[in-house]
């Protein structure tokens, strides 16, 4: 039967109230203003006469990508059903990054990580959605687009003062988490629409571990995993990063570094509109890496 006319919006746009994220991110500026202030600080601040450990550099910048095959999965509840993509492999990304290592004293410092992932996904959903005062069964076209950024910093203790090295670090991990979801529903020649935006950024402890091992001073090979978890509030979840990789300096100040990495992510934000997004990157990265 089909509803009567009051009973079915026209084609309009319902918003669940989010505050549209700004697409000129300023996370990235920060991080990087944050990445330079600390590199300005190991320049200044560490003395150039005392012994450290081949494995180490007293001032290192990485730029480079992280060149990735994705794991992608995310679910939001819209009012046509929910969308939930399941766990689909996509087409590889190469997210820039960046990286800053400092070593304020011989066995102290502090390390900086930062990286962006971006993608959208397209589907149908089915299920019962609502049209004025009346259930109806059928389907939505939807779209859900995504954008993490991703920042780390922690204080590391290194241990040990020969050609290997043991790291254990312990800081905080900055995210944010833009969700962008659309969907469009027929019925009886009547169509409703459904925008929401949600923009939520957290802040989490942080612990990692890493190893060096100079083979030479100028090749060395290194380890490293990180681990984020965060409990309560909107936006809450866990974050694992881990790589493996070697260093290579044909130039006393400037090298090439090579690694392979793996990342876990797993985010749920509970409000109006519950999302989660869980995404695992692996895959090669490469950095142009300069040590001081």
């Amino acid at each position: 039967m089909n509803p009567p006319p009051s009973a079915v919006p026209p084609p309009s746009v319902i918003s669940d109230g989010f505050k549209r994220p700004d697409r000129r991110s300023r996370c990235a500026i920060r991080l990087t203003a944050l990445a330079a202030s600390l590199f300005a600080i190991g320049c200044a601040a560490t003395p150039a006469a005392a012994e450290v450990s081949p494995a180490l550099d007293r001032v290192s910048v990485s730029v480079g990508g992280f060149h990735a095959e994705p794991t992608f999965g995310a679910r939001v509840d819209t009012p046509y059903g929910t969308l939930d993509s399941g766990n689909v492999k996509r087409d590889a990304v190469t997210m820039p990054r960046l990286t800053v290592d400092v070593l304020l004293f011989d066995s102290q410092g502090f390390s900086f990580d930062y990286y962006r992932y971006d993608r959208t996904y397209s589907d149908s959903v089915n299920g019962s959605f609502a049209l004025g005062q009346n259930q109806f069964a059928g389907s939505a076209d939807a779209s859900l687009r995504t954008q993490l950024e991703f920042g780390k910093l922690a204080y590391k203790w290194w241990l040990g003062s020969g050609d290997t090295v043991v790291g254990l670090g312990a800081g905080a991990a900055y995210y944010r988490i833009d969700l962008d979801a659309r969907a469009t529903a027929t019925v009886n020649g009547a169509s409703a629409s459904y925008a929401a935006s949600a923009s939520e950024d957290a802040i989490a402890p942080l612990l990692e571990v890493g190893v060096r091992h100079a083979i030479t001073p100028d090749l060395r090979l290194f380890a490293d995993a990180s681990g984020v978890w965060k409990n309560g509030g909107k936006l809450h979840g866990s974050i694992y990063n881990a790589a493996l990789g070697v260093e290579w300096f044909p130039i006393r100040n400037v090298g090439l570094v090579l690694s392979y990495g793996v990342s876990d992510i797993d985010l749920k934000r509970d409000d109006d509109i519950d999302t989660r997004l869980r995404v695992k990157l692996k895959g090669p990265s490469a950095f142009v890496k300069a040590r001081f």
